[in-house]
């Protein structure tokens, strides 16, 4: 179920999206970050961490949406973090009486079932602007920004080669923009920017959906997701593998995806309301 990516960190990739959670093995246990989606996941998850003696002691959501904010309680109580700000909007979430039935619109049908939404968003925030996590294990370096959600935040264990990086750097989902920001476009480039700036010694990118990425692959993302974004803010026509013909078999929707943020983008250009 856990496939090593580097030293001390493993990854387990759903079948919804193939959403990756990731493990990071510490002094006392392990760092969880984005668990996971349905029961058996991560119950079975939890199960191979206790197989092999690594306990969960702290979790980390890497942004607010429910498919990284998601628990078991078979995965015990540790700490679960997020930055401020994703703390503060799941709070914000949570706070609503109809909570349950505003994130039930956006569940993919065919697995709504058997996600466990009791323990949903339960995490404690970070002070703003923390720059490391608090563990047991490597140093962790905290990487905020605003791209694809506000308190979205990449993680670097620069130690282990390794660069977490949330909705971010996917090779099957194109860049999706937080188009409710008043600048998401120079939000994610600045994103970019930033993870541009701290991967110089890493080897490994893991994004929260698609597959594992290595050596030169670290950068090219990097590059092929800017191009993309610039792309959209110009609207130019552009090719990009994840849209159109070339998509991988299962991923023909992602060209949905992206005539949606060309229209909405070209509609706040032209006066109208992202």
């Amino acid at each position: 179920m856990l496939t090593p990516v580097a030293e001390g960190v493993l990854v387990h990739e759903s079948e919804f999206i193939q959403s990756n959670a990731v493990v990071v093995e510490g002094e006392a246990g392990v760092l969880l970050v984005d668990p996971g989606i349905t029961r058996a996941e991560m119950s079975d998850l939890a199960d191979e961490l206790r197989g092999s003696g690594g306990a969960v002691v702290a979790g980390f959501s890497t942004h607010p949406h429910w498919d990284h904010a998601l628990w078991h309680s078979a995965l015990g109580s540790a700490p679960r973090y997020g930055t401020a700000r994703c703390a503060a909007s799941l709070q914000d979430l949570l706070s609503r009486a109809d909570w349950r039935a505003l994130v039930a619109e956006v569940l993919p049908p065919e697995f709504a079932g058997d996600i466990p939404m009791g323990l949903l968003g339960l995490i404690s925030g970070l002070p703003a602007g923390a720059a490391s996590l608090p563990w047991d294990g490597p140093d962790i370096r905290i990487i905020e920004h605003r791209a694809h959600a506000s308190g979205h935040a990449a993680l670097l264990i620069e130690e282990r080669g390794v660069l977490i990086a949330g909705d971010m750097l996917s090779d099957v989902l194109v860049p999706m923009l937080d188009l409710r920001a008043a600048d998401p476009v120079a939000d994610y480039l600045t994103a970019l920017d930033l993870l541009e700036e701290v991967t110089g010694d890493v080897e490994v990118v893991i994004p929260g959906h698609g597959s594992v990425g290595r050596g030169d692959e670290v950068r090219g993302r990097i590059d092929r997701d800017r191009a993309y974004v610039q792309a959209l803010a110009d609207g130019e026509d552009l090719s990009d593998r994840r849209i159109g013909p070339s998509a991988q078999p299962g991923w023909e929707w992602v060209a949905d995806v992206h005539a949606g943020q060309r229209e909405r983008l070209t509609q706040t250009t032209e006066g109208g309301t992202a």
